[in-house]
């Protein structure tokens, strides 16, 4: 059950035009046919769905959980962003510094009396230092998958887009379940490897005092074939279902902030720089 200090008043809004720019139309979000989408984009999930196995994973995950790699406040690896240019992204050719303070902003307006969630929305793409750091963007950036188990047909350019994946000819990896069972949960899952799972990890790492909402955000924000179209859901339980409504409230303002209007970020950081002082004080190590 969600506690009642965080679910209480939440209202879930249905329109995205209520408060998304006017400057993109809502359908004009998340374009990724071939003939509209850059070449950069379809380059990057090309690489990404033909490398990101399940040993890969394993590899990276013990790679970067060690969490040797650097000590930094959240608020300079926000504004370390500032460097970086998503290159899966079809919606936005600037920096993610700036996107980060326009999901924020967005969930302000709309939940102001959530602080947590407004935080969630600042942070949530900082695990992206990785980039900085050496990673490739393939591996960084990106909507997620589940690897151990057949890619669900709704994942970004379909299942041929892994036919040079190893893993597709592993007939232990290449059925509907794989390496799972069937309502096992996603806690139970290994996801493709990226900014999602990186930051959820250091933050279990580090002091923090987020709501488990928030961690889940961070964890499943870019898993769009699961809560954008349904997939996976036989690797679902009860609470998984639970957050899913927190997941997509919170793609809403992911997705349809992004405008070519660049917030004053010199105007918003002494106020976010109170949250992060209140739920994730100090140097993190990443």
């Amino acid at each position: 059950m969600l506690s009642n200090s965080i679910n209480e008043g939440v209202m879930l809004l249905k329109d995205p035009s209520e408060y998304r720019p006017d400057i993109k139309e809502c359908e004009d979000f998340r374009d990724f046919r071939v003939h509209n989408v850059p070449a950069k984009v379809k380059k990057t999930y090309d690489v990404m769905h033909s490398k990101q196995t399940l040993s890969f994973v394993q590899e990276r995950m013990s790679f970067w959980g060690k969490h040797d790699h650097a000590q930094t406040t959240v608020m300079e690896a926000v504004l370390a962003l500032n460097g970086l240019v998503d290159e899966s992204d079809p919606d936005a050719d600037f920096p993610n510094s700036m996107h980060a303070f326009q999901t924020a902003e967005g969930i302000r307006k709309h939940h102001p009396d959530k602080e947590w969630f407004q935080l969630t929305g600042l942070i949530h793409d900082i695990g992206k230092v990785m980039a900085l750091w050496g990673e490739p963007q393939w591996a960084t950036v990106g909507d997620t998958f589940v690897v151990g188990c057949a890619p669900d047909p709704s994942v970004v350019f379909g299942v041929e887009s892994f036919r040079n994946n190893p893993d597709t000819k592993n007939e232990k990896l290449n059925t509907k379940f794989g390496i799972y069972s069937e309502n096992c949960g996603l806690e139970n899952v290994l996801m493709s490897w990226g900014h999602d799972e990186y930051l959820y990890r250091v933050l279990k790492a580090n002091v923090n005092s987020l709501p488990e909402e928030a961690l889940y955000v961070i964890r499943f924000h870019s898993f769009y074939p699961w809560h954008w179209n349904g997939g996976y859901m036989h690797l679902c339980n009860n609470k998984d279902l639970e957050m899913l409504n927190w997941v997509k409230e919170f793609n809403q303002f992911d997705l349809y902030t992004k405008s070519p209007e660049l917030p004053e970020m010199e105007k918003l950081i002494p106020y976010y720089q109170g949250l992060i002082d209140k739920y994730i004080p100090g140097t993190l190590r990443w």
